[in-house]
């Protein structure tokens, strides 16, 4: 049962569902060798490029970058990608949790979280993860997804945005970030790889708006 299917009682237990959900999400197959490439770093009129490789340890490494702010920030973006392209079992990830249904809006059917991970929230829509707000090393982050891509081996969210805030008074710590994510199967099949990320983040206190753009291009397997 998903939340388009049928009204979701508040109180129920969707653990099934969720699991459901959960399972739907794209992750790289175990034996998975990595991959490499190109990375373009562009902002304005300026763009940086280098080389970069992810090894079968799911570890980023990236070359012939000498900016230390754009070498980070790409490596960050390559170690946010592999990082969810885990494939880590339900039971793994969340063993020590219960789930219960809250309320249904045109986001998804709310999902509350208990036991290990209490104070964390979800919705799920047609078994796509629509909303997370986690806690996180002493902050909150909230995410929703609006459009995904479909691969045949699960989906990928491709358009969301990221806003991370004070977990006790939910003071908005930087701008709001929306993302645009560009996939691409490496071979016929898969695996699926990012080709393109758009980041754009609104202007927050002293900081203002921006907008970032990391390509990766001439993708080959190792």
């Amino acid at each position: 049962m998903t939340a388009s299917s049928a009204p979701v009682k508040p109180g129920c237990d969707l653990r099934d569902t969720f699991q459901k959900a959960y399972e739907n999400r794209y992750t790289w197959t175990p034996g998975f060798s990595g991959y490499r490439g190109r990375c373009l770093w562009s902002q304005g009129d300026q763009t940086v490029t280098g080389t970069f490789a992810i090894g079968a340890d799911l570890k980023a490494k990236v070359e012939g970058i000498e900016d230390e702010q754009v070498l980070k920030a790409i490596h960050s973006q390559l170690w946010e990608v592999a990082i969810h392209r885990v494939r880590r079992s339900f039971e793994q990830t969340h063993s020590s949790n219960t789930f219960t249904a809250g309320e249904t809006d045109n986001v998804g059917t709310e999902v509350i979280v208990g036991g290990k991970g209490e104070g964390d929230r979800y919705r799920i829509k047609d078994d796509v993860v629509t909303m997370v707000h986690r806690h996180i090393h002493g902050t909150a982050v909230t995410i929703f997804t609006t459009a995904v891509t479909h691969t045949g081996a699960g989906y990928l969210s491709h358009t969301y945005t990221s806003q991370y805030s004070d977990p006790a008074s939910g003071d908005l710590r930087g701008g709001k970030s929306s993302f645009k994510d560009t996939f691409t199967p490496l071979n016929d099949g898969g695996p699926w790889v990012l080709e393109e990320r758009v980041i754009q983040t609104e202007a927050h206190g002293d900081a203002p708006a921006g907008s970032q753009t990391f390509h990766f291009e001439s993708l080959e397997a190792l």
